[in-house]
């Protein structure tokens, strides 16, 4: 009976101390699950609520990705949402290859006009041919309408193997010609183009740090080293960045081994060093790098790199000041998020990351227009440095953090020519129409030299200034006959590289638009005079330009116009678009 009664005893117990703890539980678990709703699941409670009660019908679906969009806005200004409907495209242009159908096209006029079949492809294997026009794709009439550049490319693209029916007006045919073309993987080239500037200089210019700049890369270093190449320029002006491990993989070419590239370091992010292996193949070869303001993130990743390790000169302007690192998260519909999770430094410890505000994206897309109103893209001594964040390079020189890569030399923006006469022919687009419309009259001639510097030689004899002049009258752009003049050169250089491109793409672009840029001209001078090696006894930021270059004066000329300011960024929005 007594060992009866210790048993009941004991149960009792041992269901108070298990009550105890089952009671504790719950009440937390309850307590965290009211947290969970009033706070991560709010949005969600909120989306419900509306949709059961509210008076008329809404989309919830809209609702949530505008919810998701404010959240993300409210974050830095480089993390970002990707709509399930938009992630392939918002992927395409950093990937090796897209499926399409092998065209670069414009349109001009409404139009869609094929400016150059790429070899190999689609279109060339189906017969479309340069400056032909497309009607129609699929059963949808495509010209004479508004459609959105967008759109077209949407139209165009599409699954490898799947087709697409093209009508096609070729010349002054009354009728259409219809192709049925079988869409393939097209390539999504990074390096623009690469040949040598003198006898033992080697150019390249990389466009964006794609998944094949790297091969592509090598592949460029190796042909100019075979043409007796000895130094080289790496041309990174207006390249935005793109895949961190793309440039890591270039500069760990012109790295010995051991040297730091770049390491990362986040609140939930432990820090990750990169390092060169000692196996590139241009460690010890002349180098300069060219940056500009439009220089962002992989290509800041670069020139710091190369600038911190005293490996080459940095010529050119203030680069953007991106030092942010996105992952990107998906979520469960398909759609994205690309969430900063770690800032980059380059190897003497600065992070390139220009000031800004959470949730304030909007004044820091307005940082450009204000550093070019306090005159930073003409003179170096407008551009303030953060003494607190000092920092050196392995040969000791003074370089600053806080705010882009400065240039070791400045090289302001080229003025020369510029009137308001040519920021008006550029901005509306009319002096890249001339040259479409010019290349499309005359299409037999000039598709009928062997290379560039045969048709290049045949345009500078050609009267373009004033059939172009005539052109612009015709689009509204009074006729200013002494601003044409002072504009001359600048826009003859211009008509005559678009046009070559036409036929001979950025083979013959190049070499005509880069012909007077004077961040060309310092580089080859730097690399031939023996002074690529940087000077560890001073600190970056000397100016190589004439002074007078820095007093022109621009009075209501907007941001957006001065983009246009300059030989080599004159090409702004005149690009083909390929599909």
């Amino acid at each position: 009976m007594n060992r009866r009664f210790l048993w009941v005893i004991l149960l009792i117990v041992i269901s108070l101390i298990l009550g105890f703890y089952v009671g504790k539980y719950y009440r937390i678990t309850g307590l965290q699950h009211k947290i969970l709703r009033s706070g991560q699941n709010k949005i969600n409670e909120t989306l419900d609520i509306i949709s059961r009660n509210y008076v008329d019908t809404v989309d919830i679906s809209r609702l949530s990705e505008s919810a998701v969009n404010k959240i993300i806005s409210e974050l830095d200004p480089h993390s970002y949402y990707v709509p399930a409907s938009e992630t392939e495209s918002a992927h395409e242009d950093l990937e090796d290859s897209f499926s399409g159908i092998g065209i670069q096209f414009n349109m001009p006029f409404d139009t869609i006009l094929v400016i150059s079949v790429i070899s190999g492809g689609p279109a060339e294997k189906a017969g479309l041919m340069p400056f032909d026009r497309i009607i129609t794709v699929n059963d949808s009439v495509v010209a004479g309408r508004e459609i959105s550049t967008t759109k077209i490319m949407r139209m165009l693209r599409g699954p490898k193997d799947s087709k697409v029916r093209l009508g096609i007006q070729r010349g002054n045919a009354e009728k259409l010609t219809e192709f049925e073309l079988t869409r393939g993987d097209i390539p999504n080239y990074s390096v623009d183009v690469s040949y040598k500037m003198t006898d033992d200089i080697g150019y390249i210019k990389i466009t964006k740090f794609s998944r094949s700049t790297y091969r592509e890369f090598l592949t460029s270093i190796a042909k100019l080293k075979q043409e007796g190449a000895k130094g080289f320029i790496v041309d990174l002006r207006d390249n935005p960045g793109g895949y961190m491990e793309s440039a890591i993989n270039v500069i760990n070419e012109f790295l010995p081994k051991g040297r730091l590239i770049v390491y990362m370091e986040g609140h939930t992010y432990s820090r990750t060093d990169s390092y060169s292996n000692g196996k590139g193949t241009c460690q010890d070869v002349p180098l300069v790098v060219l940056i500009n303001e439009l220089s962002g993130s992989a290509s800041e990743i670069f020139s710091g790199a190369i600038q911190d390790n005293d490996r080459g000169t940095i010529i050119g302007r203030r680069s953007y000041g991106k030092g942010l690192v996105q992952t990107k998260l998906d979520l469960s519909d398909k759609s994205e998020i690309f969430l900063t999770i770690a800032r980059y430094y380059t190897p003497s410890g600065r992070c390139i990351q220009k000031e800004y505000e959470l949730g304030k994206s909007e004044e820091y897309s307005h940082d450009l227009n204000i550093r070019f109103m306090h005159g930073e893209f003409y003179s170096a001594d407008s551009i303030k440095m953060n003494e607190s964040l000092e920092f050196k390079t392995s040969g000791g020189r003074t370089v600053y953090g806080g705010g882009g890569i400065m240039p070791d030399i400045f090289i302001p923006r080229d003025t020369i020519g510029i009137t308001s006469y040519y920021v008006s022919i550029v901005e509306t687009g009319v002096l890249y129409q001339f040259s479409l419309t010019y290349s499309d009259k005359n299409y037999d001639r000039l598709n009928s030299f062997g290379d560039y510097h045969e048709l290049y030689e045949y345009l500078k004899q050609q009267p373009l200034i004033d059939e172009f002049a005539d052109f612009a009258a015709s689009k509204g752009i009074k006729k200013r006959p002494t601003l044409i003049n002072i504009s001359k050169k600048l826009i003859e250089t211009q008509l005559h590289a678009f046009i070559v491109r036409n036929f001979f793409d950025y083979e013959g672009f190049y070499p005509i638009i880069l012909k007077d840029d004077q961040t060309i001209k310092t580089a080859i001078e730097v690399i031939s005079e023996g002074k690529w090696k940087p000077d560890v006894s001073r600190s970056y930021g000397t100016s190589q330009n004439d002074e007078s270059l820095y007093s022109v004066e621009f009075s209501g000329n907007t941001f957006r116009k001065m983009l246009y300011a300059e030989n080599v960024t004159g090409t702004l929005n005149n690009e083909p678009c390929k599909r």
